[in-house]
């Protein structure tokens, strides 16, 4: 059975891992954050995976220097513009 103990340690290493890394996530976040988090995240990893340039740029029929230069670019706004915040009062 869990105790008070290990609840508070439990989200205390979460609160550590969402400070550590962006990606994780919080309470706030919005639907559209979470998602330019993980489109990010995934251009992030084909950039860094040369397999995965090269699967693309013969898919693309481009240059792998050509490939990486627009992901890279995609990673500006993966998702669009973020969408008009609506104020609350």
């Amino acid at each position: 059975m869990a105790t008070l103990q290990d609840r508070f340690n439990i989200n205390s290493q979460l609160e550590h891992l969402q400070a550590k890394y962006v990606g994780t996530g919080h309470a706030d976040l919005s639907r559209f954050e979470w998602a330019v988090n993980i489109h990010r995240d995934s251009l992030a990893s084909y950039v860094g995976h040369h397999p995965m340039l090269a699967y693309f740029a013969l898919a693309e029929n481009e240059s792998i220097g050509r490939i990486k230069y627009n992901l890279m670019q995609k990673m500006l706004l993966p998702c669009g513009l973020p969408p008009e915040k609506e104020e609350e009062g």
